[in-house]
Order: C-alpha cells, then structure tokens, then sequence
C-alpha cells in the first residue's frame, strides 16, 4: 500500500484516474477503527479508489492536552488497511505540507449550525474543521468525500463548507459503527481504561432511552431523564441536547411534522466521547 506525505507525489499517482475514474476520500484523523473501515468499505462500491487522509488537524482543537494526546498510529493504521486488499492509498503530510507556512484556520461564516452543542462547547473547532476539509479536498480532489454520522453536526458543517467554497465534491454520511456495548467507535476509546469503557455503555443507553420515551415526554422531561442516567456514572456529562435534525437548533418544545434528533458529550476521566440518535 502506496502512503504518500507530498502533495507532488501524491497529485502524480492520481493524474491517471481523474480523467475517466473516480476517486473517493476518507478523511481521518488517525487511530483507524471498524468505523474508519466501514467509511473505505462504502467508498470502494461507489469508486475506483480509495484515498484515507490520516492527519491530526492542529487548528481543530481547542483544548491543546485533547491534542497532545490524541492517538498516533499511523504503521498501525497502514497495516489494518492492508487488509481491505483493495485499490486503497494513504496521504498522511505533515501540517506545513497541508497548510504552508501558516498554520490558521479560515474564518467561515457557517450560521447558526455552528453556534449550538460542539460549535458552543468547542471555540473554533468547525473553522478549523472546515479548513482542513478544504485543504485536503484541494489535494486530493476527489469526487465524494465519506464522513460518520457520529459527528452529525461536523458531517452538516462539511456539506455547508463544500458550498460555500463552490466544491465539486459529493458529501456522503454514514452509519455510525458500533462498539459490542453499543458505545460509537471513536479513536479517542484506546485512551479509556477498562472501567471507563464499560462505563461508557451510558450514553448510548441514555440516548435510546430518550428515543423510546420521546412521543410521551416532553424534552424538559427528557433532559432530566438523561442528566439522572449520568448519577453515579462515572461519567460527566457536558451536554445533552434535542435539536431540530434540519437546522440543529436546540430546541425548548416539539412541534408536528419536524424532524428531531439529541446530541450528547460526556467525558470519561479526560476522554470527552460523543454520540447522536435519531428521535422520530
């Protein structure tokens, strides 16, 4: 398998597919997973190549030990690709490759989808998303670019960024893969311990528990529903929130014939892991 860090090296091995192929991208951070997998697996039906980005994007991360600490496997991450044995190649550049000489993130204008839950929890963190986004779609020029639905909101903000730059790129969400104990597949679960990860089955389990009580509670009722799940959790709970699946503003009371989804973060010790469920 083909691992390119230059955009020069990497624009070479591409040329010969863009004239009558078509070229998906995976973009990741590393710490591939099942989840990573399902991504490249649902790219490879609809393309004639694969290319899985593993770049930790420094300008994404407002809490600097979040990404000292963010996992960096990339011999590893190879070699579980490997066993796809399909037309699959990696770009994994360093930032100055990516970004140049200045490592900033783009001020994007992305409205309201970006001022609630993450947007408001994290400064910065979907400029930074949306730049990087970008900076690989530049490189690779793909034709359809795959995102999990762990990271709805994120997977909102791409599609908002791709218009607003004018982007040919084809944005497709995925399923979220699952962990046996219905915990979504994040890299950031290597760095919980054996309790944490047992303790981690809450949020899922809040989030379902939302879902089957939704028709007959109201979301003041089902925000206390989910705050008493965290009780002795061993988790803390940063946010639960029910929004408005179009527009992702929270919202106070439910009205017919919209569509609404929650949205939660909670951390294990300093691990922050999130999740999304669908609610009608």
């Amino acid at each position: 398998m083909e691992v390119f860090t230059e955009n020069k090296t990497l624009a070479a091995a591409l040329d010969p597919y863009r004239k009558s192929k078509k070229i998906g991208l995976v973009p990741t951070m590393g710490a591939l997973h099942k989840g990573h997998l399902s991504l490249v697996s649902i790219g490879l039906k609809n393309n004639d190549l694969v290319v899985v980005s593993i770049f930790v994007n420094p300008t994404q991360f407002n809490n600097q030990g979040d990404l000292i600490n963010y996992p960096r496997t990339l011999q590893k991450d190879v070699s579980l690709l490997k066993t796809l044995q399909a037309n699959v190649v990696v770009y994994a550049p360093e930032a100055k490759e990516l970004y140049g000489n200045k490592i900033i993130s783009k001020k994007y204008n992305f409205g309201a989808i970006a001022r609630e839950m993450e947007g408001k929890h994290r400064q910065g963190h979907f400029d930074g998303v949306g730049t990087v986004v970008g900076l690989l779609f530049k490189a690779v020029q793909p034709n359809t670019a795959y995102f999990g639905e762990k990271d709805f909101q994120q997977l909102q903000i791409v599609k908002k960024m791709t218009a607003i730059e004018k982007l040919p790129v084809e944005i497709i969400g995925c399923p979220i893969v699952r962990e046996p104990s219905n915990l979504a597949m994040s890299s950031r679960n290597k760095r919980l311990n054996p309790q944490q990860l047992k303790a981690a089955a809450i949020i899922h389990k809040s989030l379902k528990l939302a879902a089957e009580h939704f028709q007959e509670k109201s979301i003041s009722q089902l925000n206390k529903m989910v705050a008493n799940c965290f009780e002795d959790s061993g988790l803390r709970l940063e946010y639960f929130e029910i929004a408005n699946e179009k527009t992702l503003k929270t919202v106070r009371r439910k009205r017919k014939g919209v569509s609404y989804r929650c949205f939660i973060a909670a951390f294990a010790g300093e691990v922050r892991l999130i999740d999304n469920h669908k609610l009608n």
